[in-house]
């Protein structure tokens, strides 16, 4: 999308209306210029930009002849009527539109006072602009079907699961006694199929862009890592063991924390993608994100989990914790390394994300239901006997997601991270890695634990709460 945008002088106010513009989205074509171009910037206006993080300095004062013979999808003007005459552009043009502003450049007296007549006008031009973009220029997101409707089909799969068991009986207990080391192997081969295609997204080659912004990562990582982890396990404790003490057998409270402290150990992969892009996050800096994260849980994840579960008294076996590990994590993301680097070479980086990765979704898709199936076909008669728990399950897990997004969208801010690189930090606080959680959840406990059930209403509750923040974020925009 092209956009002009036009003053008398072109040294004052389109230049701060067009720095304002490119910071919002980088991929539209921003242009300013006047009628009596000045040639040079007020220094001033450079200075009041740059005092929000927004460089204006190396922008030119341009003539508006040099644009005439282009065509524009916006030409905006922005001298105040009441003082100048606006210019008018005789071009081709989609959409004319006029925001006045005044011009601080005409204020007088003391520097403080001038100096806040040129904020004063910074701010008013960044509102303005900021409302037309979203209203009006901000391209409408759309999510992708099976994304868009995941609550619904989770639902569904959880109760064809709970009518299966329910028919079944204990005809189920066939599928569920197919283990090796206490690995269900239907289910360990339906999440692997799950993660395997998200490993084929992780570029380590992006990690060598860390030094660039730095601070983002940190952060990203000082929320995942060490707040949420703790924070899901202070929640879960507060709920199950003590505020649902009259629902929840004291000796099942257990189980129930342990699922919520694997959740919430577990960082989101692949659904943070479709979050960022909704919320026009920085799709290469999310993908250095993410990739961060996936390597940080083969070292941190373990220890973690190990440490959290063992202060609530859940007796852990280790050598399961790490057999789940390398099963759901260590060997996908070998597998996708050397599946990504063979078909690049084979076919190049546009096959490969353009055709491949699209043709492999349904496998992920197909995997991930048929897992909530069979997961609530051995939990359909507990649910069916305690329907309640579901619900009590899911507010301790909603309350941690708002709770995390909020201290890292909040503390992105004032980190002064940009939008596009803050929203998506964010969301991967906020949202978890629930194909790992509900692997490690089954290994560790069993298919009919409460621990695999919290695990599980985790994906129920991920995609209303999180769309509920993408609307946030949006609205939030900065």
């Amino acid at each position: 999308m092209k956009i002009l945008i036009l003053c008398t002088g072109n040294s004052c106010r389109s230049q701060m209306a067009h720095g304002f513009l490119e910071s919002f989205d980088k991929r539209l074509t921003v242009r300013s210029a006047g009628t009596e171009a000045s040639g040079k910037l007020n220094a001033r206006a450079v200075a009041a930009m740059k005092e929000i993080g927004i460089d204006i300095s190396h922008h030119v004062s341009d003539s508006v002849d040099k644009y005439v013979d282009e065509e524009w999808d916006y030409v905006i003007t922005v001298c105040s009527g009441a003082n100048e005459n606006c210019p008018v552009f005789p071009g081709k043009v989609n959409r004319r539109l006029h925001i006045g502003f005044d011009d601080p450049s005409h204020a007088t007296g003391t520097d403080e006072f001038i100096r806040s007549e040129f904020v004063r006008v910074r701010e008013e031009i960044k509102s303005a602009f900021c409302k037309l973009y979203k209203e009006e220029i901000m391209p409408k997101k759309t999510i992708g079907f099976f994304e868009k409707y995941l609550t619904v089909w989770v639902a569904l799969g959880i109760l064809v699961g709970i009518g299966i068991g329910h028919f079944v009986g204990d005809g189920i207990e066939v599928i569920s006694g197919l283990e090796i080391s206490r690995v269900n192997i239907p289910v360990a081969i339906l999440i692997w199929l799950m993660i395997y295609p998200m490993m084929l997204q992780v570029d380590f080659g992006s990690i060598k862009k860390i030094g660039k912004k730095p601070k983002a990562v940190v952060w990203t990582l000082i929320i995942n890592w060490a707040i949420k982890p703790f924070t899901m396990a202070f929640f879960a404790w507060i709920f199950f063991d003590k505020l649902y003490a009259a629902w929840i057998d004291p000796e099942l409270a257990g189980e129930y924390i342990a699922g919520a402290i694997i959740l919430g150990a577990a960082p989101c992969t692949a659904m943070v993608f479709v979050w960022s892009y909704l919320t026009d996050g920085d799709p290469n800096y999310t993908l250095v994100q993410v990739s961060v994260n996936d390597l940080i849980i083969l070292v941190l994840f373990i220890p973690i989990v190990g440490l959290l579960l063992g202060i609530t008294d859940v007796i852990i076996p280790y050598d399961t914790l790490v057999a789940s590990v390398v099963i759901f994590v260590v060997v996908p993301l070998v597998a996708g390394v050397i599946t990504q680097r063979i078909l690049l070479h084979r076919r190049g980086i546009k096959w490969f994300r353009e055709v491949f990765l699209p043709r492999l979704k349904p496998v992920s898709v197909v995997a991930l239901l048929v897992t909530l199936v069979l997961l609530f076909a051995f939990q359909g008669q507990n649910i069916l006997s305690n329907p309640l728990i579901i619900l009590l399950a899911a507010v301790p897990l909603v309350i941690q997601t708002y709770f995390i997004f909020f201290l890292a969208w909040f503390g992105g801010r004032k980190l002064k991270l940009s939008h596009a690189v803050c929203s998506p930090a964010a969301m991967i606080g906020a949202s978890n890695f629930f194909e790992l959680a509900v692997a490690v959840a089954i290994a560790l406990f069993g298919l009919q634990s409460p621990a695999a059930l919290v695990t599980v209403v985790g994906v129920l509750v991920e995609v209303p709460v999180m769309l509920s923040l993408v609307a946030f974020a949006n609205r939030n925009r900065y």
